[in-house]
């Protein structure tokens, strides 16, 4: 039996599943945010470590060279804000972590470091950084720019945007706030110095004008899965969102990191691998599979699949027939890491369709579907094989209901914790201690 892991759910602050039988009668209030406020209260209930909010800042038009698959699909769009998000679901929770996504490419690194360090006190030390880069470049266009810098020079980028906002957050140190009513001074001048920060690509005076928030830094999450990415999350990351193609490329990719971090000194166990996976659980095997087909059956399911794997690689995929694999060759500027995953589809041997790889990538590297006790024991299975560090649910295939999330927060998070796999309380007051708790 594996020893306890971590649980994390990847999502999005866009429309919930609206045009099925499952939709919600309030479905249409989903700007709010109070959907989303009742997924993180059922989430802290079943113990879940932390929400993680996704993020593009687009309306995408790669999927045939037209805004109408995404806009007709709500597929990357509408999609708000996650930072105002994250800190209604802090408000409104009191243990979970919660992790927004925010962009080293649109951000200015004050900024960035300032808002981070609010939300963390906000949070009382449960907030979360989500590093991304952002691979489209009509996200960069809506900030002024002709596009992105070339992949690999986007993470040279980020770890020069890293070191700044590290700086920025050391600029007091944790003992600056002295309160001393006898000298009437608030904050020690001495303990709080500029960064005087010149680089290749910014330049900050600073310090910050917040006072250190309770993790000092926000609890750092990253995605990589190139080389340079691999690199980046191996020095920043606390935890990393990760892709594998079955258990095998879930190890390989554990130990890869792990080995990176151990080569640059840094305790390899200090790095959580959250592995995101699509399970579909149902009070029989049979109630399971039949909603795995109630979400592939889906009119819209194949189309609206491809506009968000076009909109993320930048690769209009209407432009190949469903039913011929896919030309050799295929690359991109975009998202390198979801176009791999894609192209390996469930990575048995031979040619696929391309619709054989877009009802594959429902999956997420691992078929989970059953029961309760049955997607249980394959995730204790794949985590033993793997050895950690824990998994990110995201909806197979669809957007979220409410019925989804009470079968994961009801249903599989139950059966984890009677099978002694995942928390069944909250012990640490941070969300970095949280996860480095086991």
């Amino acid at each position: 039996m594996p020893k306890k892991f971590h649980m994390g759910w990847f999502m999005n602050f866009i429309p919930p599943e609206w045009d099925t039988d499952l939709a919600s009668p309030d479905v249409a209030l989903w700007p709010n945010g109070d959907f989303y406020v009742d997924m993180a209260q059922s989430m802290e209930r079943a113990g879940f470590d932390l929400i993680m909010i996704e993020d593009t800042v687009m309306v995408a038009d790669a999927y045939g060279g037209t805004m109408e698959g995404a806009l007709k699909h709500s597929a990357f769009a509408p999609k708000h804000d996650p930072l105002p998000l994250a800190v209604k679901l802090i408000a409104n929770t009191s243990k979970m972590g919660v992790v927004a996504t925010m962009s080293t490419s649109f951000y200015p690194p004050y900024l960035l470091a300032r808002a981070c360090s609010t939300v963390d006190s906000i949070a009382e030390g449960r907030f979360g950084w989500n590093i991304v880069s952002s691979a489209e470049d009509r996200a960069a266009q809506n900030f002024g720019l002709a596009g992105l810098p070339e992949h690999d020079e986007r993470y040279n980028v980020a770890q020069e945007y890293f070191e700044v906002v590290t700086r920025l957050w050391d600029s007091w140190d944790a003992d600056a706030v002295v309160m001393d009513r006898s000298t009437h001074t608030y904050a020690d001048f001495t303990k709080v110095r500029t960064i005087d920060f010149e680089g290749q690509y910014f330049t900050s005076r600073g310090p910050l004008n917040t006072v250190p928030s309770p993790q000092l830094r926000p609890t750092f999450l990253q995605a990589g899965a190139s080389p340079k990415g691999r690199a980046f999350a191996s020095g920043a990351a606390d935890a990393i969102i990760a892709v594998g193609t079955g258990v095998e490329g879930m190890k390989e990719y554990r130990d890869d990191i792990r080995r990176r971090a151990a080569d640059i000194g840094r305790n390899p166990d200090d790095i959580k691998l959250l592995f995101v996976v699509s399970p579909t659980v149902g009070a029989t095997a049979a109630d399971a599979r039949a909603e795995v087909d109630r979400v592939l059956n889906h009119p819209s399911y194949i189309e609206k699949s491809l506009v968000n794997l076009s909109s993320n690689t930048e690769i209009d995929f209407r432009q190949f027939d469903l039913d011929e694999p896919l030309p050799e060759g295929l690359t991109t500027n975009g998202e390198r890491g979801s176009l791999e995953h894609f192209l390996r589809g469930d990575g048995t041997p031979g040619k696929k369709t391309l619709r054989e790889l877009v009802m594959q990538r429902a999956k997420r590297g691992l078929e989970l579907v059953g029961t309760p006790a049955q997607v249980a024991q394959h995730l204790a299975d794949a985590m033993e094989e793997v050895g950690g560090d824990g998994f990110l649910i995201s909806k197979p295939g669809w957007d979220l209901s409410r019925n989804y999330i009470t079968s994961i927060c009801d249903g599989l998070m139950p059966e984890l914790q009677r099978m002694g796999l995942v928390r069944t309380e909250y012990t640490k007051s941070t969300l970095r201690e949280t996860l480095r708790e086991f």
